[in-house]
């Protein structure tokens, strides 16, 4: 019986680091080669420490196969060249709407006064940004368009606290953006001689008699190998198939798990002045779902195989402490089409409970947590043919055009007069009959709308038949995506991990997700890489003063 079946999580504990044969060594150890660990690894390795990053995988995590979008303001280049007005003010008066207690006032303040020059670091090192804007809102701009809203910046609710502008920095690059951000990082930090393992799971920390972490226990598929081969292809097609067929992906990840477990070697690696976990979350691992999270397990997974929690039970495992588990973000995007957008959500009892042009993660929240994962869309007839229209050839992303092509073809229930929509339905009648009065009032501008939905959202439903779609959270034909929030608890101002009195854990760190960050309470689109590359940094910059203390002493001694 391994170690790792005896105990997955309990570190190894050693008495005297220096009579252990280790296989390994570097001032920072990086676990988990994605987002935030590019970016810690980077900002130390450029403050002069030698850096060695382990990943089970190839590098890259959830951020390399996301949309590339980086959450930035306060007046970007990319801003100033849409002809954008912005200032870090603005930015921070909105994202505190957003992000709430997650992190403090103090720390969000220092997120949006830095970011600036987080996005002209990540030019430095090879990423690309434009400024080109698109002219109507959506959740996922075309290759046309590098800087949109990504947020609910221009929702009415949001915009009186707030002036908006448009933050969502899109990697440049053909396709979805991820793999354009990550790769220019990847290549820039090895060329700076950050050395990489890959095919290499870390299943323990290492500390010492003192509750110092100073290494790790990681299993690693020889390099060259007919497994590591093997390993690297399943692992490949495991997330590039797993949105469309999770079934079939979801026995593919047993494979990798079964080669891992076969063919993987025991290796001793140890870190000279810190670890930074940054393992992603944890919405791959059901058991911890099922515990945290249980209302969210009908959803679709978001993210990659080693979003698996590991990094938070090492974490965990070493003295830290998990927080905001249960903070979930469940994406139920209705836009595009916009037609959908200017139609109306009901719940259960035909009544409206969230303004339909806010962003994806705002209304999935709401369905998910206030209706119990209910969302019925109404549309009459000409949205219904506005829809067709826009997302025909060309003008969408195929991952927006087939599931809304799906629903408005397979999923919509047809009714001649509202009294007949709502009995297919199984919705009281006159409460939808009620909803739709006061939304068409609004429509036909006699009244504000309820929601306080945008004069431009609005369309008048007054003129059938009627259209209605089920887009619930357990939904087959709309799946929701759904990706955690929640991690360790860590320092605000080093990225060190505390423990549940709120001491830091020695020579433990993380980021990203595997961490609390001011992407852990509401989700909008590119906060959480902001987060990684401010969280990743700050890491790796802690690490890096621990590192130059450490050389000042030695050169007192002497």
């Amino acid at each position: 019986m391994t170690a790792m079946e005896q105990n997955p999580d309990a570190p190894l504990r050693v008495t005297d680091a220096n009579r252990i044969e280790w296989d390994d060594e570097a001032d920072l150890l990086v676990v988990g080669f994605g987002g935030a660990g590019v970016c810690a690894a980077l900002e130390a390795r450029g403050q002069g420490v030698s850096v060695l990053a382990l990943d089970r995988f190839a590098g890259g995590g959830a951020t390399a196969r996301s949309g590339g979008v980086v959450y930035a303001g306060g007046g970007t280049p990319q801003q100033v060249e849409a002809g954008i007005e912005d200032s870090p003010e603005a930015m921070f008066d909105y994202l505190r709407q957003e992000v709430g207690d997650a992190v403090s006032a103090e720390t969000l303040r220092d997120f949006c006064e830095r970011s600036r020059d987080n996005l002209a670091w990540l030019e430095r090192q090879g990423a690309g940004f434009q400024g080109s804007v698109p002219p109507v809102k959506t959740s996922y701009p075309s290759d046309q368009y590098f800087l949109y809203y990504s947020g609910n910046e221009a929702v009415p609710s949001f915009a009186a606290h707030a002036r908006p502008a448009p933050r969502g920095h899109r990697a440049l690059g053909s396709g979805m953006s991820g793999y354009n951000l990550y790769a220019p990082l990847k290549a820039s930090a090895l060329r700076q001689g950050v050395r990489l393992r890959s095919q290499c799971e870390v299943r323990r920390l290492v500390v010492d008699d003192e509750g110092r972490v100073i290494g790790v226990e990681v299993w690693e598929i020889p390099a060259g190998s007919r497994a590591a081969r093997r390993h690297a292809r399943l692992a490949r097609w495991t997330d590039a198939i797993h949105p469309y067929v999770p079934a079939l992906a979801e026995r593919l990840r047993r494979k990798v798990r079964a080669l891992e477990l076969a063919h993987a070697e025991r290796r001793l690696i140890r870190a000279g002045h810190g670890v930074v976990l940054s393992a992603g979350g944890f919405i791959f691992n059901r058991a911890m779902l099922t515990v945290h999270a249980p209302r969210y397990l009908d959803g679709l997974p978001l993210g990659t195989s080693g979003c698996n929690g590991s990094g938070m039970r090492l974490g965990q495992a070493a003295g830290g402490v998990l927080e905001r588990m249960d903070k979930v973000s469940a994406w139920r995007f209705i836009n595009p089409p916009l037609a959908w957008a200017r139609g109306v959500i009901v719940n259960a009892d035909g009544q409206r409970y969230c303004n339909e042009e806010v962003y994806g993660a705002k209304l999935g929240h709401a369905m998910v947590e206030e209706q119990g994962g209910r969302a019925i869309l109404i549309l009459n007839r000409a949205l219904l043919r506005e829809a067709f229209v826009q997302i025909g050839p060309g003008k969408v992303w195929s991952f927006q055009r087939m599931p809304a092509l799906l629903n408005l073809l397979f999923n919509a229930r047809r009714g001649n007069s509202i009294g007949q929509l709502a009995e297919r339905l199984g919705l009281p009648a006159k409460a939808l009959e009620r909803t739709l009065a006061e939304y068409n009032a609004a429509a036909r501008g006699e009244r504000e709308d309820a929601l306080g939905k945008s004069p431009g959202f609005l369309a008048s439903l007054e003129r059938g038949p009627w259209y209605a779609m089920d887009l619930s959270f357990a939904s087959t034909l709309y799946p929701c995506p759904v990706i955690t929030l929640g991690g360790l608890r860590v320092c605000e101002r080093s990225g060190q991990v505390l423990d549940p009195d709120g001491r830091p854990v020695p020579g433990l760190f993380s980021a990203g997700r595997n961490a609390i960050g001011v992407a852990s309470n509401f989700y909008v689109s590119g906060l959480s890489l902001a987060d990684c590359v401010y969280s990743g940094r700050r890491a790796g910059a802690q690490v890096a003063a621990l590192v130059r203390a450490a050389k000042a002493s030695q050169g007192e001694q002497q």
